[in-house]
């Protein structure tokens, strides 16, 4: 089918168009800012159309010729009046849609039984879904509760919840029970309901699982982080408005994002229908192993290479635009160092690094960070290398080991040492062709650019204080290391 996907630079959608293609469809996007989908892998097989949703001009030019209309769009941005910019795409869509022909819409909305007092948020979502239906052409309405993934406003939330609160006073709504479902599994569904035509014009819920409390979800998730147990204390006096007071300043949602979705936890979101799971067929994942593939990937927020590259499509895991909010806290120390040296001369000194070699910085430093490390039960630098210039991916390097390697490009180790948290120390080497000409010195060919990165992924509260405590001592490794391992490659 030739599909238009309204929402592409959001969550859902910018992860929903690779399974659209892989499905056979043909995809056109229509976006504000054409340019926010540049860095997106699947870029060059789209069609993107510039234009405004709320424009039914704009709408109605980027409906034509197209099977069907994926309305992924959401307004809840933090300014007040989100539910009726809502209804207004909703409005513009539908009569849009009507307008060119359009065979179908597919919406996707929220969970939330239509009888209770919903919140703002829940209660406009429902609401869009009847205004689009209100239109001669047939919706297919999905509704998902809290949706599991990277980068998920839902997740995030609780992702920085536990990781940071060891212990919480939480009001009664963390009994409330919820219906989570994976982001890949939200997306089968969105693709699935395109190839049966018994979901034209119905509304379905959909969810994983497993039925669980936000209490549970907290420790089930800090258990499948690696996370000490949390203690939780849900008392009667906090409102969903205090609650959210503090959930703005624990966690990085901006707090107009943070405020609706608090609100909405007062609502229970479970299935109550699963005609879906006998039209679209498949086993949904768990909620602790949707957890665990939401979390494995964060040491790839910046590696192109890795799961953002052909065939690495991975929905849980985190993309190129997603806010600055999703995807956990990383810690970072990068330096960046031209070189006379090539990028083969300089990835082949890299690549002596550790074991005899040592770290082309401070030997007493990085002794006395090695002896720490065995004090506290850890591996130090004992191990040493496999063999002195050569690596592959698996060699231990002291307390490290080899992740990733890529020559002459990129050399990514991860630790292995007793810390709270996660640490890779990462290098990328890039052909950078400069000449510099001053009269009064020779000329200078610059061949290559170092960059070093190292990147720490804090465990809980504790992971948060050893990066500020080690902080300091990074000024006096880490701009000396870049500098040394570049002269040494200039040297050979």
């Amino acid at each position: 089918m030739h599909v238009l996907v309204l929402g592409a630079t959001g969550y859902v959608g910018g992860r929903l168009i690779p399974a659209l293609l892989g499905a056979g469809h043909r995809v056109r996007c229509l976006a504000r800012t054409p340019a926010k989908l540049d860095a997106r892998p699947w870029r060059s097989d789209v069609e993107v159309v510039a234009g405004d949703a709320a424009d039914l001009d704009d709408v109605v030019s980027a409906c034509r010729d197209v099977d069907a209309v994926m309305f992924l769009i959401h307004a809840m941005d933090g300014r007040p009046g989100f539910a009726e910019r809502e209804r207004q795409f909703a409005s513009i869509v539908r009569d849009a849609a009507a307008t060119t022909g359009v065979s179908r819409i597919v919406y996707l909305g929220g969970l939330g039984d239509e009888a209770d007092a919903l919140s703002p948020h829940l209660a406009s979502r429902q609401e869009v879904g009847r205004v689009l239906a209100e239109g001669p052409v047939p919706v297919t309405e999905l509704r998902a509760g809290v949706v599991i993934g990277s980068g998920s406003a839902s997740f995030e939330m609780l992702r920085s919840l536990v990781e940071v609160l060891p212990a919480m006073v939480t009001p009664r709504w963390v009994g409330t029970r919820a219906q989570p479902i994976a982001i890949r599994d939200v997306l089968r569904y969105l693709v699935g309901v395109l190839e049966v035509d018994e979901t034209i014009g119905r509304v379905f819920e959909i969810g994983g699982p497993d039925v669980v409390t936000y209490r549970e979800m907290m420790r089930r998730y800090a258990r499948v982080a690696g996370l000490r147990p949390r203690l939780i204390v849900p008392v009667p006096v906090l409102t969903p408005r205090l609650s959210s007071l503090w959930v703005g300043l624990v966690t990085p949602l901006p707090a107009g994002l943070a405020r609706p979705l608090v609100d909405s936890l007062v609502n229970e979101v479970v299935v109550r229908d699963d005609a879906i799971t006998h039209l679209v067929p498949f086993a949904p994942l768990a909620f602790d192993e949707a957890l665990h593939l939401a979390l494995q990937r964060v040491q790839d927020l910046q590696v192109e290479s890795t799961w953002a590259s052909a065939g690495g499509h991975d929905p849980a895991g985190p993309q190129p635009d997603d806010p600055e909010w999703s995807g956990g806290r990383i810690f970072s120390d990068v330096r960046t160092v031209s070189s006379t040296a090539t990028p083969d001369q300089l990835f082949a000194t890299l690549s002596a690094i550790g074991g005899v070699q040592g770290y082309f910085s401070s030997r007493f430093l990085w002794g006395v960070r090695g002896a720490l490390d065995k004090a506290v039960g850890g591996i130090g630098l004992r191990r040493g290398r496999r063999h002195p210039t050569e690596l592959a991916v698996g060699d231990p390097v002291d307390f490290w080991r080899v992740e990733a390697l890529e020559a002459p490009r990129l050399l990514r180790l991860r630790a292995e040492m007793k810390i709270p948290g996660e640490a890779w120390l990462e290098f990328r080497v890039r052909s950078a062709p400069e000449v510099v000409d001053n009269e009064s010195e020779p000329t200078v060919q610059v061949r290559s650019v170092l960059e070093q990165h190292a990147r720490f992924h804090p465990r809980g509260l504790w992971g948060r204080a050893y990066w500020y405590v080690v902080a300091p001592f990074h000024r006096f490794v880490f701009p000396g290391m870049a500098r040394r391992l570049v002269d040494t490659a200039e040297r050979r």
